[in-house]
């Protein structure tokens, strides 16, 4: 997908949030979806070093259909990004910038979302056809710093801050004045063998905060 399909479908998403589901196994991910899609989640990431994750992507495409997109996280071969493609995965998400992953994806069709630190390797990711930036560690990332990014970066190119963001309006005000478009959430959202129920008292926490920030 190419960077302006991606951020003209993002820009009408009322939850421009994606959800990191790093250890979700097969048996909790159909339940996991649904719970996800009910409150308002339409971008699911099961990351490669999760029990099974192929066969989760699967399952959560069947839930899923044409109501969003599933992929993986931690995406970091060429071959894993044939795989996701294989079982039915339309999201590839890396922690890091390499063009050839990128250039792969965007073969293949798939939205790509490469992790990037600083502006070289945000403009190796543009120019390798990365369908949007995940900045990462956002840790490390201040909104200050993504003000920075954004004075270099083409606003056509989503920005997606992803690493310790809270159910938190004020945070992510900060981030979104500053020019971030959307989020990734961890493990603020879920970890591996929480329960269904804490998983959806979560997301509705950060669903909450998201249409109060947006207020």
């Amino acid at each position: 997908m190419s960077p302006e399909s991606f951020i003209a479908q993002w820009q009408k998403e009322p939850l421009p949030l994606v959800a990191i589901l790093r250890g979700i196994t097969p048996a909790e991910a159909t339940q996991a979806a649904e719970i996800l899609l009910e409150c308002g989640f339409r971008y699911l990431e099961v990351p490669l070093n999760s029990p099974s994750p192929l066969e989760s992507i699967s399952l959560m495409r069947d839930v899923v259909g044409k109501r969003g997109y599933v992929g993986a996280g931690t995406v970091l071969t060429v071959e894993q990004v044939t795989a996701v493609a294989e079982c039915g995965g339309q999201l590839i998400i890396s922690p890091n910038c390499c063009p050839e992953v990128i250039r792969h994806t965007r073969q293949l069709g798939l939205v790509s979302l490469p992790g990037v630190m600083t502006p070289s390797e945000a403009f190796s990711a543009m120019n390798a056809g990365a369908s949007a930036l995940k900045l990462f560690p956002a840790e490390h990332i201040s909104p200050a710093i993504t003000k920075a990014f954004r004075a270099v970066i083409p606003p056509v190119m989503a920005c997606l801050p992803v690493g310790g963001i809270q159910a938190d309006a004020a945070q992510m005000r900060s981030y979104i004045q500053a020019g971030a478009n959307g989020f990734g959430l961890g493990g603020g959202l879920y970890q591996a063998g929480m329960s269904m129920a804490v998983l959806r008292e979560r997301a509705q926490a950060y669903q909450q905060a998201w249409r109060e920030c947006a207020e």
